[in-house]
């Protein structure tokens, strides 16, 4: 017996969306395996997911507070993808943004309080744009690789940020905080709004607006048939007129701004400071994982979003379930299990498996 994958004639509709489901629920019932197989009950603990994701108010707020960052970084991510710029460095344009943002924010105290919020938010965008600036030249006119420019300069962002709260007494460092670190407030006039007395701050509405924005600029513009074209046929994106190099240079600085954004609405929205610790999470990265999973959709990508923030939020969560309380550890471990299936779900969209008995000829 050869079991082998091959192609799908044509994919239906029902490939695009049931496949994904079957592949969430399949590492929904594999974490569950390694739940239980750790010594965990396992339907406990995904009860407790549900309800603190999900089903409560409270939860709800969280995990849209938790997607928000994420549909800017996999906007980032799909917009370069789109022509197939694999850029990797929204986690650094991320941080970058922040700093940014949070520099503007401490210096607004005494100008117009009503351009603080434009201008924090504008300064993240700037960051982004900034830090992809090398990176998009160097792929535009000399050809070298985004992918490794743009993961060397995560790092330089990641030791920059962190230099500027606990390695230095910076412009960006609170003096007061001597035996712990922390970043200095930004103005209370440069923080997003919040919903009530949820998380939910107006970051959501910045990061729903960029998302219709970027699905424009993708189906109705002109740049966006030229990003299509550059895409599906680069060569024959050359060949007709489409300025290759500019269109590339164009592309990574919108990414980047996008990537910046994110790192401006943490600080505006939640730390209202620059806080290493709570933006070195891996936004950036998993801002690609989103925008894959959402086949490079604007709109898919706010629902696979959602989805990953509840499943970040919920990680916390775990562990104050008293006698039941999950390691962060394990709690990291379930999510990487629920995501990785998802992923390797992806493959049989477009194949499928094959089954073929080996037929032996007698002599």
């Amino acid at each position: 017996m050869k079991i082998s994958l091959e192609r799908r004639g044509a994919v239906k509709s029902w490939h695009l969306i049931g496949v994904p489901l079957l592949s969430v629920i399949f590492g929904i019932l594999v974490g569950g395996l390694f739940l239980e197989a750790t010594g965990y009950n396992a339907i406990l603990i995904f009860k407790t997911m549900s309800q603190t994701s999900y089903t409560t108010l409270y939860g709800i707020g969280d995990t849209l507070a938790a997607a928000t960052p994420l549909i800017f970084t996999a906007l980032a991510a799909l917009v370069a993808f789109r022509v197939n710029l694999y850029s990797i460095g929204a986690e650094g344009q991320l941080f970058v943004g922040g700093i940014f943002a949070s520099g503007v924010g401490i210096a607004v105290g005494t100008s117009s309080s009503a351009l603080a919020i434009p201008a924090v938010l504008i300064a993240g965008i700037v960051g982004g744009m900034v830090w992809m600036t090398l990176p998009a030249l160097f792929r535009a006119w000399f050809g070298t690789s985004e992918i490794i420019t743009t993961l060397m300069f995560n790092f330089v962002a990641l030791f920059l940020m962190r230099y500027l709260i606990y390695g230095s007494s910076t412009y960006w460092r609170d003096p007061t905080s001597t035996n712990f670190p922390q970043g200095k407030k930004i103005d209370q006039n440069a923080w997003l709004p919040r919903f009530g007395t949820q998380s939910i701050h107006w970051g959501l509405v910045l990061a729903l607006i960029a998302t219709v924005g970027i699905w424009f600029l993708l189906r109705k513009t002109r740049f966006g048939y030229q990003m299509k074209v550059l895409g599906d046929a680069p060569n024959a994106a050359r060949y007709s007129g489409v300025p290759v190099k500019r269109m590339t240079f164009t592309v990574l600085i919108i990414s980047g701004g996008l990537a910046g954004l994110a790192g401006a609405s943490e600080v505006a929205g939640r730390a209202h400071a620059l806080d290493p610790n709570g933006l070195a999470i891996g936004l950036g990265y998993a801002g690609i994982i989103v925008a894959t999973l959402a086949r490079l959709n604007p709109f898919g990508a706010v629902i696979i979003a959602i989805g990953f923030g509840g499943l970040q939020n919920s990680a916390s969560a775990l562990q104050s379930l008293g006698t039941e309380s999950v390691p962060s550890a394990i709690a990291t471990t379930l999510q990487g299990l629920i995501l990785l299936l998802a992923l390797a779900g992806e493959l049989f969209v477009r194949y499928r498996l094959k089954v073929s008995k080996r037929v032996e000829v007698s002599a």
